[in-house]
């Protein structure tokens, strides 16, 4: 095997991490992984492996994959591998930054030092970051990367051509609506939300005619789609010509998807952050950049 660095793949984002193994020219393997009837999980990595190891794995349905991640780098570890590099293009548990109620667990404090036993580095992209001003504070490893898809997506919409306006479903969106539309010289603006419940929100559109216009509706990440189906109700009652949504992160949990259509968005397009029939945008060159 080769002394150089090594990426490392799982089962469930060996195809991405093989992409960027390509992208980077570094050697990759990949690790087994199998699970128990019983749920428990067992890895198994390559046998010799160099001074420096990069695992790639997305971290999307990350209860039983943060453990066979924990498993995989304390093999690593046992192995001779020194120098440890997460790159998770979509992470876990950042959204929780405080405790809302007494008793409740600060996950992205607990999540963020249980990857910094591990990583000398962890590498992402938008990671979903509320009051935390940087991912170091969040996840304090030596090296702490979160970048950017927001380009990406804006000069994906800037080649397909046309001049939609871009629109943020929420004021969290604000900064990749921004930076989207800024890649590829858009119009832009941000509505307004109101949460209830985990699917129960109330949107604001902000004062622009959007008649007879081609709209985009841009965010991070898609979870439930309450949010963005709240806005696309609004843009087609208010005459919208077609509603696309773009996405760092799909997520699309439960009936998200069938719940956008129903409110009137055509083409759903995401990064292949979180593996997905929607993906239409790679994130090769982004996360090599930072390799």
């Amino acid at each position: 095997m080769s002394s150089g660095p090594l990426i490392l793949g799982f089962p469930s984002y060996a195809a991405a991490a093989r992409r960027l193994a390509d992208k980077t020219a570094l050697g990759y393997d990949e690790v087994v992984a199998h699970r128990f009837p019983d749920g428990e999980s067992q890895v198994r990595l390559p046998a010799t492996l160099p001074e420096e190891v990069v695992f790639c794995l997305s971290l999307d349905d990350p209860n039983h994959k943060l453990v066979e991640l924990e498993l995989a780098a304390s093999a690593a570890r046992e192995l001779g591998a020194r120098h440890l590099t997460l790159v998770a293009p979509y992470l876990c548990y950042m959204r929780q930054d405080m405790a809302f109620h007494p008793g409740e667990a600060v996950s992205q404090r607990i999540i963020g030092a249980l990857l910094a036993r591990h990583f000398e580095t962890v590498i992402t992209v938008d990671a979903h970051l509320h009051r935390t001003a940087e991912l170091s504070a969040a996840v304090p490893v030596p090296r702490a990367v979160n970048l950017s898809a927001a380009a990406v997506i804006g000069d994906w919409l800037a080649a397909r051509g046309g001049r939609p306006l871009l629109l943020g479903p929420d004021e969290e969106s604000a900064q990749w609506v921004r930076s989207a539309a800024a890649a590829g010289g858009f119009d832009w603006g941000v509505a307004h939300k109101d949460r209830f419940g985990d699917r129960d929100v109330r949107v604001t559109l902000p004062d622009i005619d959007v008649r007879g216009r081609d709209v985009v509706l841009v965010d991070d990440v898609a979870s439930t789609g309450h949010s963005l189906a709240a806005a696309a109700r609004l843009l087609r009652d208010r005459g919208a010509t077609s509603i696309e949504v773009a996405v760092t992160h799909a997520l699309f949990v439960g009936d998200a998807m069938d719940l956008l259509r129903d409110a009137g968005v055509g083409g759903i397009h995401s990064t292949d952050s979180v593996p997905h029939p929607t993906n239409a945008l790679s994130l090769d060159r982004l996360l090599a950049s930072a390799l």
